[in-house]
Protein backbone atom coordinates (compact mmCIF):
# COMPACT_ATOMS: atom_id res chain seq x y z
CA UNK A 1 0.00 0.00 0.00
CA UNK A 2 1.42 3.35 -1.45
CA UNK A 3 1.55 5.68 1.60
CA UNK A 4 -0.43 8.74 1.60
CA UNK A 5 2.11 11.01 3.60
CA UNK A 6 6.07 10.05 3.54
CA UNK A 7 8.33 11.75 6.03
CA UNK A 8 11.92 10.96 5.49
CA UNK A 9 14.44 12.02 7.89
CA UNK A 10 13.54 15.64 7.75
CA UNK A 11 14.89 18.28 9.85
CA UNK A 12 13.88 21.59 10.88
CA UNK A 13 16.55 24.44 12.18
CA UNK A 14 16.28 27.75 12.92
CA UNK A 15 20.09 29.96 13.18
CA UNK A 16 21.28 27.40 16.07
CA UNK A 17 18.08 26.24 17.01
CA UNK A 18 17.06 22.77 15.75
CA UNK A 19 12.94 22.20 15.94
CA UNK A 20 13.35 18.95 14.89
CA UNK A 21 15.62 16.42 12.86
CA UNK A 22 15.57 13.39 11.75
CA UNK A 23 11.81 12.89 11.80
CA UNK A 24 10.81 9.87 9.72
CA UNK A 25 7.17 8.39 9.79
CA UNK A 26 4.58 7.73 6.97
CA UNK A 27 0.75 8.02 6.80
CA UNK A 28 -1.19 5.04 5.39
CA UNK A 29 -4.95 6.10 3.78
CA UNK A 30 -7.30 5.86 6.65
CA UNK A 31 -4.85 6.56 9.59
CA UNK A 32 -5.03 9.00 12.11
CA UNK A 33 -2.32 10.24 13.85
CA UNK A 34 -2.31 12.97 16.90
CA UNK A 35 0.30 15.49 16.48
CA UNK A 36 1.44 16.72 20.05
CA UNK A 37 3.68 18.86 21.86
CA UNK A 38 4.61 21.36 23.79
CA UNK A 39 5.08 25.05 22.79
CA UNK A 40 7.53 25.62 20.16
CA UNK A 41 7.77 22.28 19.07
CA UNK A 42 7.37 22.91 15.43
CA UNK A 43 3.78 21.08 15.33
CA UNK A 44 2.19 23.80 13.26
CA UNK A 45 5.79 24.23 11.17
CA UNK A 46 5.46 20.54 10.24
CA UNK A 47 2.05 20.85 8.65
CA UNK A 48 3.41 24.22 6.82
CA UNK A 49 6.11 21.72 5.49
CA UNK A 50 3.95 19.21 4.35
CA UNK A 51 1.88 21.91 2.02
CA UNK A 52 4.84 23.12 0.70
CA UNK A 53 5.02 27.17 3.00
CA UNK A 54 8.31 26.21 4.89
CA UNK A 55 11.20 24.77 3.72
CA UNK A 56 13.20 21.69 5.37
CA UNK A 57 16.30 21.83 6.38
CA UNK A 58 17.23 18.97 4.92
CA UNK A 59 15.46 15.50 4.32
CA UNK A 60 12.34 15.14 2.46
CA UNK A 61 8.32 15.26 2.27
CA UNK A 62 6.15 13.61 0.19
CA UNK A 63 2.41 12.88 -0.89
CA UNK A 64 1.11 10.25 -2.64
CA UNK A 65 4.29 10.10 -3.89
CA UNK A 66 5.69 13.49 -5.08
CA UNK A 67 7.15 15.98 -3.50
CA UNK A 68 3.89 17.65 -1.67
CA UNK A 69 3.00 21.65 -2.62
CA UNK A 70 0.38 23.85 -1.86
CA UNK A 71 -2.55 24.63 -3.66
CA UNK A 72 -4.00 20.98 -4.06
CA UNK A 73 -7.22 20.10 -3.43
CA UNK A 74 -6.00 17.10 -2.60
CA UNK A 75 -4.99 17.90 0.84
CA UNK A 76 -7.37 19.66 3.51
CA UNK A 77 -6.24 21.54 5.42
CA UNK A 78 -7.55 23.49 8.74
CA UNK A 79 -5.34 26.29 10.04
CA UNK A 80 -5.08 27.26 13.75
CA UNK A 81 -8.03 29.52 15.10
CA UNK A 82 -7.74 33.45 13.95
CA UNK A 83 -9.80 36.32 13.04
CA UNK A 84 -10.73 36.66 9.44
CA UNK A 85 -9.53 39.83 7.40
CA UNK A 86 -11.93 42.46 8.34
CA UNK A 87 -10.97 44.04 4.75
CA UNK A 88 -12.39 39.89 3.25
CA UNK A 89 -15.74 40.49 1.47
CA UNK A 90 -16.33 36.82 1.58
CA UNK A 91 -19.78 35.03 2.94
CA UNK A 92 -19.65 32.26 4.44
CA UNK A 93 -20.39 30.07 1.35
CA UNK A 94 -18.14 31.84 -1.11
CA UNK A 95 -15.04 30.47 1.37
CA UNK A 96 -16.26 26.97 1.43
CA UNK A 97 -16.56 27.08 -2.24
CA UNK A 98 -12.97 28.02 -2.24
CA UNK A 99 -12.10 24.45 -0.61
CA UNK A 100 -13.35 22.81 -3.83
CA UNK A 101 -11.65 25.56 -6.58
CA UNK A 102 -9.62 27.86 -4.10
CA UNK A 103 -6.67 26.99 -6.20
CA UNK A 104 -7.42 28.72 -9.22
CA UNK A 105 -7.90 32.26 -10.44
CA UNK A 106 -11.05 34.58 -9.07
CA UNK A 107 -14.20 33.14 -7.86
CA UNK A 108 -15.92 31.21 -10.82
CA UNK A 109 -19.88 31.25 -10.86
CA UNK A 110 -21.40 28.29 -9.08
CA UNK A 111 -23.30 25.49 -10.48
CA UNK A 112 -26.52 23.98 -8.88
CA UNK A 113 -23.76 20.90 -8.21
CA UNK A 114 -21.26 22.89 -6.08
CA UNK A 115 -24.12 24.77 -4.60
CA UNK A 116 -25.77 21.46 -3.35
CA UNK A 117 -21.83 20.48 -2.27
CA UNK A 118 -20.82 23.81 -0.15
CA UNK A 119 -24.27 23.42 1.41
CA UNK A 120 -23.61 19.83 2.46
CA UNK A 121 -20.83 20.47 3.73
CA UNK A 122 -22.25 23.63 5.99
CA UNK A 123 -25.12 20.98 7.46
CA UNK A 124 -22.13 18.42 8.50
CA UNK A 125 -20.21 21.10 10.42
CA UNK A 126 -23.66 22.45 12.30
CA UNK A 127 -23.22 25.73 10.11
CA UNK A 128 -25.91 25.39 7.61
CA UNK A 129 -27.24 28.45 8.61
CA UNK A 130 -24.23 30.61 8.29
CA UNK A 131 -24.13 30.18 4.69
CA UNK A 132 -25.17 33.33 3.94
CA UNK A 133 -23.19 35.37 6.92
CA UNK A 134 -20.07 37.41 5.90
CA UNK A 135 -16.71 35.85 7.53
CA UNK A 136 -16.02 38.84 9.29
CA UNK A 137 -19.40 38.48 11.56
CA UNK A 138 -18.36 35.10 12.75
CA UNK A 139 -17.65 33.80 16.51
CA UNK A 140 -14.42 32.19 16.84
CA UNK A 141 -16.15 28.97 16.95
CA UNK A 142 -18.49 29.49 14.44
CA UNK A 143 -15.16 30.62 11.82
CA UNK A 144 -13.29 27.24 12.83
CA UNK A 145 -16.41 25.15 11.85
CA UNK A 146 -16.51 27.00 8.34
CA UNK A 147 -12.63 26.10 8.40
CA UNK A 148 -13.43 22.66 8.74
CA UNK A 149 -16.57 22.41 6.08
CA UNK A 150 -13.65 24.09 3.66
CA UNK A 151 -11.34 21.33 4.08
CA UNK A 152 -12.73 18.25 3.73
CA UNK A 153 -15.37 19.67 0.95
CA UNK A 154 -13.04 18.29 -1.65
CA UNK A 155 -13.31 14.63 -0.37
CA UNK A 156 -9.25 14.88 0.17
CA UNK A 157 -6.78 12.07 0.77
CA UNK A 158 -4.80 14.04 3.74
CA UNK A 159 -5.98 16.19 6.03
CA UNK A 160 -3.97 18.37 7.98
CA UNK A 161 -6.20 20.35 11.18
CA UNK A 162 -4.06 22.56 13.43
CA UNK A 163 -5.84 22.50 16.62
CA UNK A 164 -9.30 22.33 15.17
CA UNK A 165 -10.95 22.38 18.48
CA UNK A 166 -9.92 24.99 19.36
CA UNK A 167 -13.01 27.74 20.32
CA UNK A 168 -15.45 25.20 19.89
CA UNK A 169 -17.69 24.49 22.51
CA UNK A 170 -17.24 20.76 23.98
CA UNK A 171 -20.63 19.45 21.78
CA UNK A 172 -19.37 20.74 18.87
CA UNK A 173 -15.94 19.61 19.60
CA UNK A 174 -17.77 16.40 19.22
CA UNK A 175 -19.27 17.06 15.76
CA UNK A 176 -15.81 18.44 14.77
CA UNK A 177 -13.58 15.50 15.27
CA UNK A 178 -16.39 12.99 14.44
CA UNK A 179 -16.71 14.77 11.47
CA UNK A 180 -12.70 14.05 10.11
CA UNK A 181 -12.68 10.51 12.02
CA UNK A 182 -15.43 9.62 9.35
CA UNK A 183 -13.25 11.29 6.85
CA UNK A 184 -10.26 8.64 7.79
CA UNK A 185 -12.47 5.62 7.89
CA UNK A 186 -15.49 6.54 5.30
CA UNK A 187 -13.23 8.12 2.53
CA UNK A 188 -10.18 6.41 3.56
CA UNK A 189 -8.12 9.97 4.26
CA UNK A 190 -4.61 10.03 5.85
CA UNK A 191 -5.39 12.60 8.92
CA UNK A 192 -2.86 14.44 11.16
CA UNK A 193 -4.20 16.47 13.55
CA UNK A 194 -2.44 18.87 15.84
CA UNK A 195 -3.82 18.78 19.60
CA UNK A 196 -2.65 20.13 23.10
CA UNK A 197 -5.37 17.63 24.31
CA UNK A 198 -5.51 13.89 23.25
CA UNK A 199 -8.52 13.05 25.39
CA UNK A 200 -11.08 14.65 22.80
CA UNK A 201 -9.91 12.41 20.05
CA UNK A 202 -8.82 9.18 22.05
CA UNK A 203 -10.97 6.97 20.44
CA UNK A 204 -10.55 8.33 17.31
CA UNK A 205 -6.55 7.83 17.20
CA UNK A 206 -3.73 5.20 15.43
CA UNK A 207 -0.95 6.41 16.35
CA UNK A 208 0.85 9.63 18.80
CA UNK A 209 3.66 11.47 17.06
CA UNK A 210 4.88 13.28 20.28
CA UNK A 211 7.85 16.46 19.27
CA UNK A 212 9.32 17.54 22.07
CA UNK A 213 13.55 19.08 22.50
CA UNK A 214 13.74 18.36 18.34
CA UNK A 215 13.24 14.78 18.95
CA UNK A 216 9.89 12.67 18.37
CA UNK A 217 8.59 9.54 19.40
CA UNK A 218 5.69 7.68 17.57
CA UNK A 219 3.77 4.67 18.11
CA UNK A 220 0.05 3.76 19.75
CA UNK A 221 -0.99 6.23 22.07
CA UNK A 222 -0.11 3.07 24.94
CA UNK A 223 3.43 3.13 23.55
CA UNK A 224 3.84 6.85 23.62
CA UNK A 225 2.15 8.15 26.87
CA UNK A 226 4.34 6.79 29.34
CA UNK A 227 6.47 8.40 32.01
CA UNK A 228 9.34 6.69 30.87
CA UNK A 229 9.02 7.80 26.84
CA UNK A 230 7.99 11.31 27.74
CA UNK A 231 10.83 11.78 30.73
CA UNK A 232 13.30 10.55 28.10
CA UNK A 233 11.93 12.70 25.11
CA UNK A 234 12.30 16.06 27.34
CA UNK A 235 15.04 14.97 29.58
CA UNK A 236 13.70 15.27 32.51
CA UNK A 237 10.76 13.78 35.08
CA UNK A 238 7.31 13.65 33.57
CA UNK A 239 4.42 12.05 34.93
CA UNK A 240 1.75 10.39 32.77
CA UNK A 241 -1.27 9.67 34.82
CA UNK A 242 -4.55 7.78 33.68
CA UNK A 243 -7.57 8.55 35.57
CA UNK A 244 -11.28 7.62 34.74
CA UNK A 245 -10.14 7.22 31.22
CA UNK A 246 -8.37 10.25 30.50
CA UNK A 247 -4.75 11.06 30.04
CA UNK A 248 -3.34 13.46 31.89
CA UNK A 249 0.59 15.16 31.89
CA UNK A 250 2.15 16.41 34.77
CA UNK A 251 5.68 17.99 35.29
CA UNK A 252 5.95 20.12 32.19
CA UNK A 253 4.66 23.33 32.63
CA UNK A 254 3.82 24.40 28.66
CA UNK A 255 2.84 20.68 28.14
CA UNK A 256 -1.38 22.11 28.02
CA UNK A 257 -0.18 25.73 26.52
CA UNK A 258 -1.32 24.60 22.77
CA UNK A 259 -0.42 28.14 20.81
CA UNK A 260 2.78 27.40 19.16
CA UNK A 261 5.57 30.53 19.60
CA UNK A 262 5.11 33.06 17.08
CA UNK A 263 7.73 31.51 14.46
CA UNK A 264 6.52 28.22 15.26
Amino acid sequence: MTAVLSVKNATLRFDDRVIWQGLDFAIQPGEFIALIGANGSGKSMLLKSIIGQQELTSGSIEFLGKRSTSGSTEIGYIPQHRSADSQLPLRVFDSVRLGLDGHRFGLPVSSKKTRALVLAALEQVDALNLADKPIVELSGGEMQRVRVAQAIISKPKLILADEPLSALDLNHQQIVSGLIADQAKKQGAAVLFVTHDLNPIADYVDRVLYLAQGRYEIGTTDEVMQSEVLSNLYGTEIDVVRNQGRIVVLGTHDHNHHDDEEWM
